[in-house]
């Protein structure tokens, strides 16, 4: 090993000779030499003994010392000395202070060279998985150039030049095939610290891969002329983004596009032929969703802002239903990722039908709950009032606006709702009782008595039995697999009874009167979720 038993200049040759190779710093080197020669000298001297290197970053020479800690009563004799022996060397030495002895040369040999040479190694691997990982931390949201270094069990290894990074096999396209030596270029998506070095992620189906090669392809992006705003993607297969323009006299949609298409054609051709659709965005949700669904023409949106969902009615005509479905439900799945709303799609016919099957549904809850006729069950349907709950809380004097209906005939109406929904409130709390949910669970705001019944049937019945509950329980959730339908997994309460935000709410509420968080870390969490996140592509 000829660190170790190289002559002064030689150390320094060695030093900055794997300093410039590892592209770490020659002081690290020196560092991990030190440390190598200390093992050595300690296999000499004792491994107990606290033997110490040190090497002259200019003249090179090598000092070997041995350092004693200062004691009342010695108990290890191989690095402690007692007060008395100390003060003989330094008068001045107290208790606590470290003694250094200059040791002489050492000869080694081949076992403790090569001993030492494991830890310069590892020191200089070590300080090359740091360098690697400073460099990359920050470039998360790049796109990189590499060349294959090798292929293993499906993921690829790229050599980026001064690191190694890795694309699993779900990063990549459908049916894309690299060898050793190929070109590849791909999106940082993540980058972590780990036992064998820092590991870093590539993907080339992440969304903003596509965004990142439409700001190399289009100036204008690059220039911030023209934003991206939503991307969604069907890696290999179909994929639409949002453009908008901050500069009226700019089309951003053709400026994607390019001369005879050619911006759209070069990140096409790099991501092996994914069609794409490019959507003007607008900040009106009925407008932007109309667009995403193009080619599909669409005749009425209705909107749930509470719940983020959207209902569009395409015409009968022309096979528009599935058009705006798309093959397989891509087209509409993609317009509900680009959007961030659900989305569900009917022609006029089912649109009319579901209406007409509504008021049906409100004419007969009417008649039962209030005892009144058909006519009259028809005439609060026909006016929009959908429950009984709405009647018993609208003014009177809307109900007596209706035709046909008096002062005397709203107020009488108005009773009888709320007599009947007393009534129901009755059964629903004898139900509750039977079910053995406690009545500090009423204490959460925004808990009512038919999500209490809900709650009991479910297994719900405490307060800390609400807080160990997540969101999705509460109001199910959207299952999305490639390639087909999404799937819908029902939650306890009914989705059209409380919304995402109002059950989460709930939630955080529940885990507040359980003394499971503060009312400032509700708070705190708020204001988090307040925060402007309007994040530039």
């Amino acid at each position: 090993m000829a660190a170790v038993s190289a002559n002064k200049l030689e150390l320094l040759q060695i030093a900055d000779a794997v300093a410039r190779e590892k592209s770490i710093d020659r002081g690290i080197v020196i560092a991990a030499m030190e440390d190598a020669i200390a093992k050595a000298a300690r296999a000499r001297y004792g491994s107990e003994t606290d033997v110490h290197a040190e090497i002259d970053a200019k003249k090179g020479e090598l000092r070997l010392s041995r350092h004693m800690l200062v004691v009342d009563q010695v108990e290890n004799s191989a690095n402690q000395i007692s007060l008395i022996d100390a003060q003989r060397a330094n008068p001045g030495a107290q208790v606590g202070d470290t003694i250094a002895d200059t040791l002489p040369p050492l000869e080694y040999g081949r076992i403790a060279a090569q001993s030492a040479k494991q830890v310069i190694v590892q020191k200089v691997r070590e300080a090359e998985r740091d360098r690697q990982y400073q460099e990359f931390k920050d470039r998360i949201g790049d796109i990189v150039n590499g060349i294959v270094k090798r292929v293993e069990y499906g993921s690829v290894i790229v050599d980026l030049g001064r690191g190694e990074a890795i694309i699993r096999r779900d990063e990549m396209l459908p049916r894309e095939v690299f060898r050793n030596g190929d070109r590849v270029r791909a999106y940082i998506f993540d980058v972590r610290r780990e036992t064998r070095g820092p590991q870093i992620f590539l993907s080339r189906t992440h969304p903003q891969f596509m965004a990142k090669l439409f700001a190399q392809e289009v100036p204008e992006i690059y220039d911030g002329i023209v934003e991206i705003k939503a991307v969604a993607r069907d890696p290999g297969s179909r994929a639409k983004i949002g453009v908008i323009s901050r500069d009226s006299s700019v089309d951003p949609v053709g400026a994607c596009v390019g001369m005879r298409g050619s911006r759209v054609q070069a990140v096409v051709n790099e991501l092996q032929g994914e069609k794409i659709d490019i959507i003007p965005w607008s900040p009106d949700i009925a407008t932007f969703v109309v667009n995403a669904l193009a080619p599909a023409e669409v005749a009425k949106v209705v909107i749930d802002e509470d719940r983020e969902r959207i209902e569009v009615v395409v015409p009968d005509t022309n096979n528009q239903l599935s058009l705006a479905i798309g093959r397989r439900g891509q087209n509409v799945r993609l317009a509900s990722q680009l959007t961030g709303w659900d989305i569900d799609i009917l022609t006029e016919q089912e649109e009319s039908e579901r209406r007409q099957a509504d008021f049906e549904n409100s004419t007969r809850v009417f008649m039962e709950a209030l005892n009144v006729d058909e006519v009259v069950g028809q005439l609060l349907a026909s006016e929009g009032f959908t429950s009984v709950e709405e009647l018993a809380l609208v003014d009177v004097k809307e109900l007596a606006g209706i035709e046909g209906f008096d002062d005397e005939t709203a107020n009488e109406l108005q009773s009888r709702a709320r007599e009947y929904l007393e009534q129901l409130e009755g059964e629903l709390e004898n139900k509750r009782k039977e079910l053995g949910v406690e009545d500090a669970l009423k204490t959460v705001p925004g808990v009512t008595s038919k999500m209490l019944v809900k709650f009991g049937e479910n297994d719900i019945k405490t307060v800390e039995d609400l807080a160990g509950c997540a969101t999705d329980d509460l109001v199910g959730w959207t299952e999305r697999k490639e390639g087909g339908e999404p799937t819908k997994h029902p939650g306890i309460l009914d989705a059209n009874e409380i919304s995402r935000d109002d059950a989460e709410n709930m939630i955080m509420q529940a885990r507040v009167i359980a003394g499971w968080i503060t009312e400032a870390d509700l708070a705190k969490k708020v204001d988090e979720t307040e925060a402007p996140a309007d994040q530039p592509v």
